[in-house]
């Protein structure tokens, strides 16, 4: 697994930027002369206004020439000052760099222990290819004349969003904080909660172009070797110019991509992450983006919540399950109510027919057209809500709402009862912790709509029975999609519709971790004993 990140790491393509007629290989080695190491550096970056370059001399007869090249706004300026100039400037004075004892290695190694001591991770760089990595990242080099090698040092320090409350995630009971657009940000919120020897986190470069840092994050001896290997055998054979965001990365990796259901689950909450790192999951951390990807992820797991397991069991299961029951309201409500009012009509009770029938007696349009109508409108004025400004995007969508509804019945171009039932739907769609898995089922509830305006139960039945057996063949990075449920295992049903206490949870899910599975203590230890008040 090491060996296939350092090859990805050590493996190079040859770059070509147009500067004019002239053309520039950044893979070439540094030279010697300073005067040519800037003028190459400025002609590849453009002469970038935000690059900044630092010239000084040094020595006590200032016969040594040096250059600070860093990114303006991505570091810290007052360490680049206070520490890396200052130092250089007042130390290499006292310095003959002109006497025979001064050797090249002799002045790179006093550079790294004596001058700068407080930046103890200079690196040594001689190509282009990397100093330009480097520059554009927030590192500070320092070249100096007649050395074909350049000094690294880490000053990044852009500024950030802080750690504030997730705004996908909210939660009443559990950890406010959330991940943040800033890699190291999001490793330190993990470290936090794992403070373990076994938490291995490792980075890789993606993106021709934006040299993207991503980081894998798992729990050493816990998660599966196959499943750590996939995953960097899917990172690696990414070819891409750009990495904006984690979106990216779970397009290019996952198993399926002729499918709504989502196969990679995603979270900006850190205690989730946690969670399913000591469950023998992956988490994959893109630089830029609060959002990290777990893999494998599998379908019950995004109907569970972090705060399912800070409630007691009791509260948690039956939150759980109104979940799973607002699955089946939000995408069949409107098909059912479609296949009833056209097809059997028989199996509504009497009065409640004939107080359907009044109500549709003046409606020119079919149910399904009804039903078509009022969902677009209702998906129209909910992207509407989300786009729109943040002060006034809930207020239009819920006047929208209620003003296009009632117009709507007055106008008799839908029933009362259609608007209830679209209300119903919606209603239902927003319970899911996952956004993702919502949108899923927004889509597919189309599909169930033309299957009951077409064959009435038949139809649903017929697409309920497709949806199954596509759940079924899905697969998340060699693990069943839909295990426990298919295939059934009796063992792991304590965390799937229903939440067990948390004192029975004494393995690991099988389906994820194949060893170290146990995770707490035997069975007659693990319950709660009751106090002896003799």
């Amino acid at each position: 697994m090491r060996k296939i990140l350092k090859s990805f790491q050590k493996r190079t393509k040859s770059n070509v930027l147009k500067m004019g007629t002239d053309q520039i290989d950044k893979s070439i080695i540094l030279k010697k002369s300073l005067k040519e190491n800037i003028e190459i550096i400025k002609k590849t970056l453009g002469n970038s206004s935000d690059l900044e370059i630092k010239k000084f001399y040094a020595g006590k007869k200032k016969e040594l020439k040096l250059a600070v090249i860093f990114t303006d706004g991505l570091v810290k300026k007052e360490l680049i000052y206070d520490v890396i100039l200052n130092t250089l400037m007042i130390e290499l004075k006292k310095i003959d760099f002109n006497s025979k004892d001064f050797s090249n290695r002799k002045l790179i190694d006093t550079l790294q222990s004596s001058f700068i001591p407080s930046l103890e991770d200079m690196q040594i760089i001689k190509d282009f290819k990397n100093l330009y990595l480097k520059i554009l990242s927030g590192d500070t080099v320092l070249l100096i004349d007649g050395y074909a090698s350049a000094l690294v040092t880490d000053t990044k320090g852009w500024e950030d969003r802080g750690v504030t409350e997730s705004s996908a995630e909210s939660v009443v009971r559990g950890p406010k904080d959330s991940f943040t657009e800033t890699l190291r940000t999001n490793t330190s919120l993990l470290r936090r909660r794992i403070k373990s020897t076994d938490l291995w986190i490792e980075e890789m470069t993606i993106g021709e172009k934006t040299n993207t840092s991503i980081a894998i994050a798992y729990m050493k001896g816990i998660a599966s070797e196959n499943v750590i290997k996939e995953v960097y055998t899917r990172l690696n054979r990414i070819d891409i110019d750009a990495v904006l965001e984690s979106g990216y990365i779970e397009e290019l990796i996952q198993d399926d991509c002729f499918t709504i259901f989502p196969t990679i689950y995603h979270t900006e909450r850190p205690d989730s992450v946690a969670a399913n790192l000591l469950e023998g999951r992956i988490a994959i951390f893109v630089d830029g983006t609060p959002f990290v990807l777990i893999v494998p992820a599998l379908f019950v797991q995004f109907f569970q919540s972090p705060e399912d397991y800070y409630q007691r069991a009791d509260i948690g299961s039956l939150i759980r399950i109104l979940r799973y029951v607002a699955f089946f309201l939000s995408m069949l409500t409107p098909s059912l109510y479609i296949a009833l009012t056209t097809f059997h009509q028989q199996m509504l009770p009497p009065p409640f027919l004939i107080s359907i029938i009044a109500q549709r007696e003046a409606i020119p349009f079919p149910a399904f057209m009804e039903a078509i109508f009022m969902e677009f409108t209702f998906e129209i004025l909910r992207e509407a809500g989300v786009r729109m400004p943040r002060a006034i995007g809930p207020t239009i969508s819920i006047v929208g709402a209620l003003v296009l509804g009632e117009a709507a019945v007055d106008a008799g171009i839908v029933s009362p009862v259609m608007v209830i039932v679209v209300s119903i739907t919606a209603i239902s769609s927003f319970v899911f912790p996952a956004y993702n898995m919502a949108i899923a089922i927004r889509i597919i509830r189309f599909v169930f709509m033309i299957l009951a305006a077409t064959f009435g139960f038949f139809g649903i039945a017929l697409g309920l029975l497709a949806m199954t057996l596509h759940l079924c063949s899905l697969r998340s990075f060699g693990v069943s999609y839909m295990s426990p449920i298919m295939p059934i295992n009796f063992s792991e049903q304590k965390d799937t519709l229903v939440r067990f206490p948390l004192w029975s949870f004494l393995k690991r899910p099988q389906s994820i971790v194949k060893r170290n599975r146990i995770r707490q203590q035997s069975p007659s230890n693990a319950r709660p004993k009751k106090p002896n008040n003799k």
